[in-house]
């Protein structure tokens, strides 16, 4: 019986190194972001299964759902468990995301302040095997604490995003894949993804992605029509200059990410 070739010229081997100036393959298994765009320039087309993706943003709540949810959707809806959210800055909206295939009943929603608590939830949670993907929300989390969840991340193939503000970018970090988001200063309908690391040359431009999904966009602005039909019925003019319009939430005071956003834009 011969022995295996080790001819670094050989086709096989040839196979298997990658390029800098290429976009590597994905060396496991990958969920589709359910964005084409982004899916085109991520190694295998999609998020990494077993690797921490790590999405960086000015605001704690901006942009995570509108981002993730079609993979998320995806997870859940093939039977792989649960979403934990850790430390996610307000409650998620229900309604919205049923209506994106990510049933309320399937999110568990960590709540804690203390980072350690934070760190330690995120971990246990990439041990449970019934659990689809983690999303932590670790905006004080140090280079080795960010390397512990990659491994547990890996030992267990799970779906990891973890939460940082948009100063960490000037850090380095573990993640396999990392993003930066914001809004497009010329559409404030569109956000711009970064691509900060990946494997592969770096990305001279930004991806433009809808930042709102078509049937959030559809019901914000029959939302916006009956408001101003009601104001018109009950003979109450557009405010003039100057003037304070107070918004009276129907949610009993509570805040919740995606309407948040939604009205923001």
């Amino acid at each position: 019986m011969g022995l295996p070739s080790l001819d670094p010229f050989s086709s096989s081997a040839r196979l298997k190194v990658w390029r800098a100036d290429e976009l590597g393959l994905a060396d496991a298994q990958v969920i589709g972001t359910g964005h084409a765009a982004l899916d085109a320039q991520l190694p295998g087309g999609g998020w990494p299964v077993g690797a921490m993706t790590e999405l960086l943003q000015p605001a704690p709540e901006a942009h995570a759902w509108q981002l993730l949810l079609p993979a998320l959707s995806q997870a859940v809806q093939g039977g792989a468990g649960p979403v934990a959210l850790i430390g996610a800055p307000y409650e998620p909206f229900g309604p919205s995301l049923a209506a994106g295939g990510l049933p309320i009943e399937s999110l568990l929603w960590i709540r804690s302040e203390a980072p350690a608590a934070r760190l330690w939830a995120c971990e246990q949670a990439l041990r449970c095997a019934d659990v689809a993907a983690v999303l932590a929300w670790l905006p004080q989390a140090r280079v080795g604490e960010l390397r512990r969840l990659q491994l547990a991340a890996a030992q267990h193939e799970s779906l990891l995003f973890v939460f940082r503000p948009a100063n960490a970018a000037a850090s380095t970090s573990p993640a396999r894949l990392r993003l930066q988001l914001m809004a497009c200063e010329d559409d404030r309908t569109q956000i711009d993804v970064h691509i900060l690391k990946r494997r592969g040359p770096p990305l001279a431009s930004p991806i433009q992605l809808p930042a709102r999904s078509r049937r959030m966009t559809a019901l914000l602005a029959a939302s916006q029509l009956r408001r101003k039909l009601l104001r018109q019925q009950e003979g109450v003019g557009q405010p003039g200059e100057g003037a304070t319009v107070v918004r009276l939430d129907i949610f009993s005071g509570k805040r919740h990410a995606l309407d948040r956003i939604a009205l923001a834009a």
